[in-house]
């Protein structure tokens, strides 16, 4: 390990904080002239979650740097077997426009404490958060070390046809799986982080009060543009009635009578988004919401009850403010319904039964998820983040997101104290011994 340069990563990364610290008012700004982020969600899902990242990489960077000894294979004796990290070298960071600061700047922080350099593509979407990354970047790191580059998505394909050693997405599956083309036509190792379908299932145990409050939490945060917001209830059909009065009554909690009002909304990111929304309000049946302003690009919370599972709301993740209600009578019925769709980036499961709890968490494959909450599996940095399958592969977050963007190197240091000749030739009749031997091992 070269102390020197780990401390010049650390020192880098603390300078990289103060920065952000400096900025920390032009980030909550920048977000809200973006799509009319609250300061309150801008500092605690942005903000904070990068200072706590890059906390977290200067407090253990030295720990993660360090070669970890492992137990050596008695076929080698004598030996001590080591594992070493080396940065991949050159990294491409594509960025999504959801959270826009947060979600650029984590992967960074990894890939830099990694030793990386980076080239980082945030998202055209939000001019003024990437416009404001790209300034703090250059007030933090030499060009070689770190650059955002900014631009549309032909910016981001011409990065993409140049020769990487890693990749990290975040964004849908759909430009997922051209990124994953592109990194194989150089054998470019990747992270894909995307999303899909998210089920969310309501048992007829559950604490009903607690699961409405906390699922319109989690589904209308960031106005339900959130890759691992629920994306669709399975309500079980004994208690679905009185479940719908306590979310309606849960989102006047949060967002008051009239949610446009509310300075805690967000609203939708920009028309083309906007339009794909009321197309979906505009077909279903609404049983809370279903109002929308274009001019301000704002739709409600919105409930929309038993969608067909054909229908636009139901094709694809929403990626918006509106909840699409199923109900349920039986396990097989969940199964058939979660199983119809791709492997969802979430699940979550609200019920007082730990047993119905276990089986739906093994018999469903999934990114990661939550018992009796949602989303809040994100934030702990000793579960590692990431889908499977059509949401994703690859994870990170902690100790997970510095191994992510470092080549594991395999060592064994042999001593010359002793060298055994079973392995070398002439073989003559070793071979029955080396069967013996091997059985034991």
């Amino acid at each position: 390990m070269n102390h020197k340069e780990i401390n010049r990563r650390k020192e880098k990364l603390k300078k990289f904080s103060h920065v952000i610290s400096l900025h920390e008012n032009d980030i909550i700004e920048a977000l809200y002239k973006d799509f009319g982020k609250p300061a309150f969600e801008a500092y605690l899902t942005e903000i904070n979650v990068v200072q706590s990242d890059l906390k977290d990489a200067i407090k253990n960077i030295n720990a993660w740097a360090k070669p970890k000894k492992v137990r050596a294979s008695i076929l080698n004796f004598p030996s001590s077997d080591y594992i070493y990290t080396e940065p991949y070298g050159k990294t491409l960071i594509i960025s999504p426009w959801n959270y826009p600061f947060q979600l650029a700047i984590c992967p960074l922080i990894a890939a830099f404490a990694a030793g990386n350099s980076i080239v980082l593509k945030p998202s055209e979407l939000t001019p003024h958060t990437s416009s404001l990354i790209s300034k703090i970047i250059r007030e933090t790191f030499d060009v070689k070390e770190a650059v955002a580059v900014l631009g549309d998505a032909e910016i981001a394909k011409s990065q993409l046809a140049k020769k990487w050693d890693y990749i990290f997405f975040t964004g849908s599956p759909a430009v997922g799986k051209e990124v994953a083309k592109a990194a194989a036509e150089n054998l470019t190792p990747v992270t894909l982080e995307l999303g899909g379908k998210n089920p969310c299932i309501i048992d007829k145990s559950a604490n009903l009060q607690i699961a409405a409050k906390r699922i319109v939490w989690g589904k209308f945060i960031n106005a339900g543009q959130t890759c691992i917001a629920p994306d669709y209830l399975l309500i079980h059909k004994g208690i679905k009635a009185k479940f719908i009065r306590l979310l309606q009554q849960e989102i006047v909690n949060a967002y008051g009578e009239d949610p446009k009002l509310s300075p805690d909304f967000t609203r939708i990111i920009n028309k083309k988004h906007f339009l794909r929304l009321v197309g979906m309000i505009e077909e279903g049946k609404t049983i809370a919401g279903g109002i929308y302003d274009d001019e301000n690009l704002y739709i409600a919370p919105t409930l929309i009850d038993e969608p067909s599972l054909d229908s636009s709301v139901m094709k694809d993740e929403i990626f918006g403010p509106l909840l699409p209600l199923l109900s349920y009578e039986s396990e097989s019925d969940l199964e058939k319904i979660i199983s119809k769709y791709e492997k969802p980036l979430s699940l979550y499961v609200f019920t007082e039964d730990k047993t119905f709890a276990e089986r739906i968490i093994q018999k469903f494959s999934f990114g990661g998820g939550c018992i009796n909450d949602t989303v809040v599996h994100f934030s702990n940095k000793r579960l590692p983040f990431g889908g499977v399958g059509n949401s994703g592969m690859g994870a990170y977050h902690g100790k997970k997101s510095y191994d992510t963007f470092s080549h594991q190197k395999s060592i064994v240091k042999k001593a010359t104290w002793l060298d055994i000749p079973l392995r070398y030739a002439p073989y003559g009749n070793k071979l029955k011994i080396i069967r013996k031997l091997l059985k034991w091992f």
